[in-house]
């Protein structure tokens, strides 16, 4: 995507230093563009966890430049096979939500399995673009294959603006390129078919006010910025046509558990008869788990981001308390939306119904 019309993805290999793996700092965004270096596993590991990166589909690529990284960090005095594992059990306990990351990091390893000491950084940096490339072309034909909800809504519409609702983000932010949610949204603009997206801030960390906002303004797509809570009144006065959601993590009877607040926008649409999508890649699904509400890891995060919030005042960062001291605050991360609250899956394969049936038939071969 173009950022001040250049091309970015939200994660690389430095053209010049193939030992350094690039990013965009989403901690600093929408106030400032930086990029930072990533020279080791425990650079991507807290990179990961204070979320200058996030994103299910963007974690998964870094844990994949994370065990690439490893490679380099081999020396005679260690085992190959004993490092690479342990930096792999390290890179998985960091975001235990987004199954993206064990896919990426199981598949590097199974990749490195018979591969010779002396090769295992050229076919581990392979393997990691590898894994960039297929996310990307997963986020296209989600946007192929959501373009035509869109076309129909403005069909019906008879060409006046499809309001569509998001929450948090699902951009090529979090997802190297394209995004998943945005993926048709982008495809629809540039094929001239009028739309509004609503904006959630997304509370506590504010991904929606921060990210999507910014993405959508840098390709020139009108929104609006949006309580959280604003949703459902939306939806009563008819202001909202579909809403489109991303995905952490699926199970196989198509539950999905994405950023905390999706349930809520899915029992609103559920009670307003409204068309709620979930878009992800078959790397979001996990079909080892039936039971996404007993199975699924919440992850609880500092309970800080909810007792503050991060803004820019006289052109610095700075973190502002919002309630009394003393205040005691809990903050889970995502929530789990039940299948029957959900319209459909779109996937790099097509626009499924979320049932078991449907998933196994598709992407049994995950592991």
């Amino acid at each position: 995507m173009l950022v001040a019309g250049k091309n970015y993805q939200s994660i690389w290999v430095d053209g010049s230093d193939p030992s350094i793996v690039r990013v965009i700092d989403q901690q600093r965004l929408p106030f400032f563009f930086e990029t930072r270096e990533l020279r080791s596993v425990d650079d991507i590991y807290f990179a990961i966890s204070d979320m200058t990166i996030r994103g299910a589909p963007l974690i998964g690529a870094a844990g994949a430049f994370g065990i690439y990284l490893a490679t380099l960090e081999i020396t005679p005095a260690v085992s190959p096979r004993l490092h690479l594992e342990n930096a792999s059990r390290y890179l998985i306990s960091c975001r235990p939500t987004a199954v993206n990351l064990t896919h990426a990091v199981n598949y590097m390893m199974q990749g490195l399995k018979d591969v010779p000491a002396g090769s295992l950084s050229e076919v581990a940096l392979k393997a990691a673009r590898e894994i960039c490339e297929n996310e990307k072309e997963n986020c296209r034909l989600i946007g192929k294959y959501g373009l035509p909800l869109l076309e129909n809504l403005s069909k019906m519409k008879k060409g006046t603006p499809v309001n569509i609702l998001t929450h948090c983000n699902a951009g090529w932010l979090a997802c190297i390129d394209y995004g998943t949610v945005t993926a048709p949204v982008y495809l629809a603009h540039m094929a001239g078919i009028p739309l509004h997206v609503w904006v959630d801030e997304t509370r506590p960390r504010n991904q929606g006010a921060r990210l999507t906002a910014w993405e959508l303004e840098q390709a020139g797509v009108p929104y609006t910025l949006i309580a959280d809570n604003t949703g459902g009144h939306l939806m009563q006065h008819g202001m909202v046509d579909i809403v489109l959601v991303g995905c952490d993590r699926a199970s196989v009877k198509g539950d999905v558990a994405n950023k905390i607040g999706t349930y809520l926008k899915a029992l609103a649409a559920k009670d307003n008869g409204i068309p709620f999508y979930a878009a992800l890649p078959s790397t979001s699904i996990d079909i080892n788990i039936s039971d996404a509400f007993s199975e699924i890891p919440v992850e609880e995060r500092d309970p800080e981001e909810v007792t503050s919030v991060s803004g820019i005042t006289g052109g610095e960062m700075a973190s502002v308390r919002i309630c009394p001291e003393k205040t005691r605050a809990v903050n889970y991360g995502f929530d789990i939306t039940p299948a029957r609250l959900i319209s459909g899956l779109i996937t790099e394969k097509g626009i499924i119904k979320p049932e078991e049936s449907e998933i196994n038939r598709l992407f049994s071969q995950i592991k």
